[in-house]
């Protein structure tokens, strides 16, 4: 499909980038409360205290299901080794078939990982013997800009050659230390940040209608959980890049806690506002990962706190804040008939709605777009000579992160910590949020627009507007499936907590899961 440099430099920028103005509502100098920018990260670093060093608490295996290897979540793969119904030989070998047969394994994954047979062989063993790790055989898919030893992570860039990773980010050295299996190398538009038509792979379609596209940036993670070719992935979140694709290939994932889950060998887009997370069947999946992938690591600075599974809990008596304003507009009817429908599920489950008033969110939406191209800019600085050879979205977004003054970036990052205090504010009265997820279904590949009630927009003018704040504040976030939108595709909506709350995230998402089978819908190909 061919779609003009021109259309994407046009749309990639659409409402992320303010007019450049002093800022009025942030303290001067003379005042007291004038915080510093580093004071969001402390911030944050002061809520990981009470997390502790609990042993980490999985959800109990459930019943073992019947049907295709490859439909089969974590759970249910677990279920059926512990059963003896099947082993990780047999499954690696169905997932493998799968993607040489299936259109989503020729542009969502990139390369298989070496030696994924042997690691199999070792799960099974360890099965056989009762010596089962607490992820053992579960095979999972790594976003191209993590590095897993020996696999090829070419951050989707043709500047990056045919590199080889030479050791693993801590996030798959663990998941390998849990008895997981790095299955293949998943797609990503370009540093995280490009287009939706990749110039070194080509786009990724969503298995759910190819002329859509997957969303970006964990592209290749989403397309290929929908397309049930593996059961877990591993994506990165900037700016919304885990919960875009899920929300638009009905997948579920999770942006936790900044600093939850260290980003030591992940390649940066933005210092200031990367996070590293799974992307699964469901919520509860992710429950039973999440222990095994988060914790310091020693070499992240922000890395910080432990999953705390004992935040979790039950619906009954929850207060959930419905928010408005920002968070609803831009949206699709469809997409809010299915929030809503999502709360009143909730509220038979015993939860009490309660309204809350985020503030202003305009601003610190467009601020931490600043963030992200400023720092982008300085992290391409040393290759500028060849920037013709970027993606031109990642260019587009690169030449006015150079634009942005010294002033601006910093207004942002001061602005950072007024807001998490504001948004924290806000939810002291509540236990979680539940927001619409995105506006509108898959966006059209051909003219990167969304439809919302009917009327084209710029995919980048709805996509992330209920994402970046989170990532701005650094707070959790759930994205998960609640139905099918006007033209049959995925709709979402996303669960947000406090600090460390990524357990009750989850929790809250596992609770709506248990009532609804949103989350076991399966695209027309996927079959």
């Amino acid at each position: 499909m061919s779609v003009s440099e021109a259309l994407i430099a046009r749309t990639i920028l659409v409402g992320t980038v303010a007019q450049a103005a002093p800022a009025r509502d942030l303290p001067s100098a003379w005042e007291r409360d004038a915080p510093e920018p580093g004071e969001a990260e402390r911030r944050l670093r002061e809520a990981a205290g009470p997390t502790g060093e609990a042993a980490p608490v999985v959800p109990p295996l459930p019943p073992v299901e019947g049907g295709p290897l490859h439909t089969l979540g974590i759970g249910a793969l677990q279920a059926a080794f512990a059963a003896g119904v099947t082993d990780p030989v047999a499954l690696v070998a169905a997932l493998t078939g799968r993607i040489a047969r299936h259109p989503s394994g020729r542009d969502a994954v990139l390369a298989p990982v070496p030696g994924v047979e042997d690691a199999a062989q070792e799960s099974a063993r360890r099965i056989r013997a009762g010596q089962a790790r607490p992820l053992e055989g579960v095979p999972f898919g790594i976003k191209d800009i993590i590095d897993c030893a020996g696999a090829p992570v070419t951050c989707g860039s043709r500047l990056t050659g045919d590199r080889v990773a030479g050791t693993d980010a801590t996030v798959v050295a663990r998941l390998r230390a849990a008895g997981a299996i790095p299955l293949a190398m998943l797609a990503t538009t370009e540093f995280a940040c490009g287009s939706a038509h990749n110039p070194r792979y080509g786009a990724v379609a969503n298995p759910w209608n190819r002329t859509r596209w997957t969303g970006g940036s964990s592209t290749g993670s989403g397309s290929a959980l929908a397309a049930r070719l593996m059961p877990l992935a591993l994506g990165t979140d900037t700016g919304g890049s885990i919960r875009v694709p899920a929300s638009w290939c009905g997948v579920t994932g999770l942006k936790p806690t900044r600093g939850l889950v260290p980003r030591t060998g992940v390649a940066p887009l933005s210092w200031t506002l990367d996070h590293v997370g799974p992307m699964a069947r469901s919520a509860e999946d992710l429950a039973r990962v999440m222990p095994w992938i988060a914790g310091p690591d020693g070499t992240d600075p922000h890395a910080a706190g432990r999953y705390d599974a004992a935040r979790a809990r039950g619906i009954a008596g929850l207060r959930i804040g419905v928010p408005e304003g920002w968070f609803t507009t831009m949206q699709d009817d469809a997409v809010l008939a299915a929030w809503q429908a999502m709360l009143r599920v909730l509220e038979r489950q015993g939860a009490r709605l309660v309204p809350v008033d985020l503030g202003p969110v305009a601003a610190a939406h467009q601020d931490g777009y600043t963030i992200v191209m400023a720092e982008l800019a300085a992290l391409q600085e040393p290759d500028l000579d060849r920037a013709a050879a970027l993606d031109p979205g990642t260019r587009a977004r690169m030449d006015q992160g150079r634009l942005f003054s010294a002033t601006d970036y910093l207004r942002a990052l001061r602005r950072r910590p007024v807001v998490l205090a504001q948004v924290l504010a806000a939810l002291a009265d509540v236990d979680v949020l539940v927001t619409p997820g995105l506006g509108a279904e898959a966006a059209a590949l051909d003219t990167l627009t969304v439809e919302v009630n009917g009327e084209a927009h710029p995919l980048q003018a709805v996509l992330p507007r209920n994402t970046m704040l989170f990532d701005y504040t650094g707070l959790p976030a759930l994205m998960l499936p609640t139905g099918l939108g006007r033209t049959g595709l995925p709709v979402a909506a996303q669960v947000v907590g406090k600090p460390y709350d990524d357990a009750l995230c989850l929790a809250v998402g596992a609770a709506f899961q248990r009532e609804t089978r949103h989350h076991r819908i399966v695209p027309p190909e996927a079959g």
